[in-house]
Formats: structure tokens, C-alpha cells, sequence
């Protein structure tokens, strides 16, 4: 490393108030971080020649631990009804202990970039305490040219301690365990938590900060590109943005974290990070075969005797996951770029087994839907959770949105008409019935449907309007059973369908709500009517 280099990053450890007497491991690559993780005692190889690590207690976010500093700068722009805050001084005091907590340890630190867009990207320093942390965000963000990090000046610094506990009392959180956000300093400290999810999130978290202001609109989804031009989809975990997306006849953009500006939409990220709970090689081959890779990360995910990955196994967590470079996906786009989407997929896996498989939305019913983020929970997937259970996470995303929803909302809707984008709300849950009656719904009909969506025919079919929630559904569909397209039909119970729809309608109702002073006539009118049940 040059002098300028060097100089570069203590900048950057200082400027966090970070120093340390340990060993600093600056930027080293896969099979280093590999020696490491395996020599420390952190991850283990599979047979395949993956790396497995376990995070304990945390095998997911945190979002009740996450917390924003409050001061003069953010007081006005952050949502504080969904974003937990810290004060200046608690956060100062985590800093300071942060920074004797480090003095003698080794860490580890990567250089990356969020966002593809040289107009946007923003610059970012990651300290963390793990080798395979280190080798997580470096799979997960972009990566500068070697040529580039002698001069790298970091906008954003991240330090990540898992080892630290916090103390509630003197650091203004919840327990031992916080993400602690500094949108002013672009600081944000982590401890207490294994889980490596924590750290991309950051990430997010900053740019949907920064770029509303800059009249780009940041995005948790995925995106392709095909002969028809780009789509996006929207959608929370376990809806199938990742599975969607990755399509061998399409050119992958990226699996969870877009931009959309003046120039088109843009990734955030380098990397993927793909569920693997059920994980198949038939049905999913391109992910499946990261799994199968050096330099992949597999999270809390079980090996059997011959240390093979055993994807059906949730014993430790459903939340199994798997972190790779985007490049290990064959179609991958190599600039991490495309031009304005021609469609846009809002995603739900409706457990209620009420929703079509497919309806087309208007752009005030994109962005009720939008603001609305339904999707449901399944019996089994969380402790307590025995029915299904709806979950409204506005934006797709609200545990990583600063700002209120409604700028979000009124960004992509101006979006949607500059550019006349095709809206479409795609159902990937249950269908014959609610959850425990009804079945998935089948993939190949979702990929039929979907295809029909982005080709630009299903612009062409034969429409009906749902009685419940006013958009409008295809009658028939090339390759999907016509039944399917009319859910109510498909309940042997059809009196009972009509009260399940009665019952998600007054959820959608009830959630919208607080939403209704901040969106206008159109937006409200687009919102589900509540039906009698038939007898």
C-alpha cells in the first residue's frame, strides 16, 4: 500500500474514533479472509468449498435494536414514528466505548461502494471484528479497481463489534444489542448481533437518506433486464424477489437494492444474498450453484456428516442464507445498470389464499399498494405465529426507510408517469385456500404469468375487475390454468373465501389509515372495498 494509502485509512479509523494495537487486515481477498475465518476458529468450508458460519442467538435483523441519532440536521426529515431515536451524547458514549473496546483487537476492513451509479455511489468503510464479516460485505457491495483504493475516501464508515454488549442504561437502547445510525456523520455502529445482515442494511439505510433529495428513488427490490426492456420487483422476504429475478433469459441487474434516477436504475450492491431454507437445484439451478462455490458465505445454514449443505433443515432458522458475488450468477449485468423499467412487480405471498396470482394496477392502485407493503406470515415460520398473519411493511421495506413513506410514494409515482410504467401486483402465496388448506402458488404459473407481464401480452388480454380490491385480473393466460386466475373459484368453500376477503380487506383498511392525510383523492379511491360475505 502507497503512502496516500495508508494515510487514507487511518483518516478513516480515525474519523470513527476507532484505533487499535491489534493487526489491521486491509481489503485482503476471498482465500486470505478464508485462512483467517477457518484459523480463528469463525467458519468452517462445506464439501463444495463454500464457507459456513453460525451467528447464535441472532439469526436475522434486529429492527427493535436499531436506532437513529436525533439532532437539528435529522430532526425534520427522519420519520420518527418508524425510526427509533438515539440522542447525540448516548451515541457519542457508544462511540467512545466502542473505540476501548477495539484498542487491542485485530480488525478487519473493506473498502466497497453502494450504488452503481458514479453520480450516486457512496463510498464506504467497513471495520469489522470477524474475518467472515469482512468477506460477507465484500461479496454483498461493489468493489473499486485496485487502482482506486490508494485514493479511497470513505462517506460513510461502518464498525461492526459483535463481541461488544451495549449498555441500555448509558447508551439510550434497548439491550446489549444495537445498530446505531449517525445520518449526519454517516456513522453507524453494530454489537451484539452475529448476524452479517446488519451491515448491508446500513448501507440501504444511508442512501434512502441521501438520495430522495437528489430526486433518485431508492428501492428494496430486484431487477432484470430482457429484449422488453427493465423490470423491477418490489417485495418483502420470502415473496420471491431473488428467485423471480434470476432468470436465465434475462440479464440479472441485482437481487434487493435499486436505485432509479435521472439515467435509469441502478444496483446498490455487488453481491446477492438469497434465502436457501428449501433451497433446489431444479427449481432454483443459478442459485443453487452459488451454494456450490468458493468464496460463497452460507449463514446458519446445517451440514450433514459429509459437511453437504442440507437446504431443508431450519432447525437452527428458516432464515438461512446464502452471500455471493453477483458475477457468480452466469446473466449477471457486468455495469450493475439499465435504463428506465418498462414494468414494475409488486410482489405479496398472500397466505389468505384471497389474492389473484396476477392484476393490473393503475398508478394510483401502485402506489396504495406500494405504501400499503402487504405480504402475510405462515404458521411455523415464527414463534407465536399459528394462523397467517398479515404484515404491512410500507414501502417494501419500512425497517430501512428514514424518511416518511409518503416521499417514497410521491417519488415513484411521478416516476411511474414520466417513464409510462406497467404496474402489477403478483401473488407468489397460497391459492384453493388460506394456508394449511390451500397450496403454493406453482412457479411455473407465477414464471408464465410473469413473462406474459414483461413481453407486453397480457397488455392485450381480457380483464375483469376484482370485486374486493378494484383492480383488474386476466381472464385467461397462455400455460395457467384459467381456475386459478379467479381465486374464489378455486375455494371448495366459497362463502368462506368471501369472508377470509372481507377480513384482509379491513386489515388493508385499518393499516392505511395513517397514510390518508398525506396521499390525495386518487390514491384514497384506490383503496379495497369491504363486500358481504355470500351466504
Amino acid at each position: 500500500m502507497t503512502e496516500i494509502g495508508k494515510r487514507n485509512l487511518a483518516w478513516g479509523i480515525d474519523k470513527a474514533g476507532l484505533k487499535t494495537s491489534g493487526k489491521v487486515h486491509y481489503n485482503l481477498g476471498t482465500a486470505a479472509l478464508y485462512e483467517e475465518a477457518i484459523r480463528r476458529g469463525e467458519a468452517s468450508l462445506t464439501a463444495h468449498g463454500a464457507l459456513v458460519a453460525y451467528t447464535g442467538q441472532h439469526t436475522g435483523r434486529s429492527p427493535k435494536d436499531k436506532f437513529v441519532v436525533r439532532n437539528a440536521a435529522t430532526e425534520a426529515d427522519v420519520w420518527w414514528d418508524n425510526n427509533k431515536p438515539m440522542s447525540e451524547a448516548q451515541f457519542d458514549a457508544l462511540l467512545a466505548d466502542f473505540t476501548a473496546h477495539a484498542a487491542d483487537k485485530d480488525l478487519f476492513v473493506q473498502d466497497l461502494v453502494g450504488g452503481a451509479d458514479e453520480n450516486q455511489k457512496l463510498p464506504a468503510r467497513v471495520v469489522t471484528e470477524y474475518a467472515w464479516h469482512s468477506l460477507f460485505i465484500r461479496n454483498l457491495l461493489i468493489r473499486p479497481a485496485a487502482e482506486e483504493l490508494d485514493r479511497f475516501v470513505p462517506s460513510m464508515t461502518i464498525i461492526d463489534l459483535p463481541s461488544f454488549r451495549a449498555d441500555p442504561a448509558r447508551h439510550g437502547c434497548r439491550t446489549e444489542t444495537v445498530i446505531a445510525v449517525d445520518l449526519t456523520r454517516m456513522i453507524v455502529l453494530i454489537s451484539g448481533s452475529s448476524y452479517a445482515g446488519e451491515m448491508k442494511k446500513s448501507v440501504f439505510t444511508a442512501l434512502n437518506y441521501l438520495l430522495p433529495s437528489r430526486g433518485v428513488m431508492p428501492m428494496h427490490c430486484s431487477a432484470n433486464e430482457g429484449p422488453d426492456g427493465a423490470a423491477v420487483f418490489f417485495g418483502l422476504s420470502g415473496t420471491g424477489k431473488t428467485t423471480l429475478s434470476a432468470d436465465p433469459s434475462r440479464t440479472l441487474i441485482g437481487d434487493d437494492e435499486h436505485g432509479w434516477g435521472p439515467d435509469g436504475i441502478f444496483n446498490f450492491e455487488g453481491g446477492c444474498y438469497a434465502k436457501t431454507i428449501r433451497l433446489s437445484e431444479e427449481a432454483e439451478p443459478e442459485i443453487f450453484a452459488t451454494t456450490r462455490r468458493f468464496g460463497t458465505v452460507l449463514e446458519n445454514v446445517v451440514l450433514d456428516y459429509d459437511r453437504v449443505p442440507d437446504f431443508d433443515d431450519g432447525s437452527l432458522t428458516e432464515n438461512t442464507r446464502c452471500a455471493y458475488p453477483l458475477d457468480f450468477i452466469a446473466n449477471a449485468s457486468k455495469s450493475g445498470r439499465a435504463g428506465h423499467p418498462k414494468n414494475i412487480i409488486m410482489l405479496t405471498a398472500d397466505a389468505f389464499g384471497v389474492m389473484p396470482p396476477i392484476a393490473r394496477l393503475t398508478p394510483a392502485q401502485a402506489m396504495y399498494h406500494f405504501l400499503s407493503g402487504y405480504t402475510a406470515k405462515v404458521a411455523g415460520t415464527e414463534k407465536g405465529v399459528n394462523e397467517p398473519e398479515a404484515t404491512f411493511s410500507t414501502c417494501f421495506g419500512a425497517p430501512f426507510m428514514p424518511r416518511h413513506p409518503s416521499e417514497y410514494g410521491n417519488l415513484l409515482r411521478r416516476l411511474i408517469a414520466e417513464h409510462g410504467v406497467d404496474c402489477w401486483l403478483v401473488n407468489t402465496g397460497w391459492t384453493g385456500g388460506a394456508y394449511g388448506t390451500g397450496k403454493r402458488m406453482p412457479i411455473k404459473a407465477t414464471r408464465a404469468l410473469l413473462a406474459a407481464a414483461l413481453d407486453g401480452s397480457l397488455k392485450d388480454a381480457e380483464f375483469r375487475t376484482d370485486p374486493n380490491f378494484g383492480f383488474a385480473v386476466p381472464l385467461a393466460v397462455p400455460g395457467v390454468d384459467a381456475a386459478m386466475l379467479d381465486p374464489r373459484s378455486t375455494w371448495a368453500d366459497r362463502p368462506a373465501y368471501d369472508r377470509q376477503a372481507k377480513r384482509l380487506v379491513g386489515m388493508f383498511i385499518d393499516n392505511f389509515g395513517k397514510f390518508e392525510a398525506h396521499v390525495d383523492a386518487a390514491v384514497l379511491s384506490a383503496a379495497p372495498r369491504m363486500q358481504e360475505a355470500a351466504e
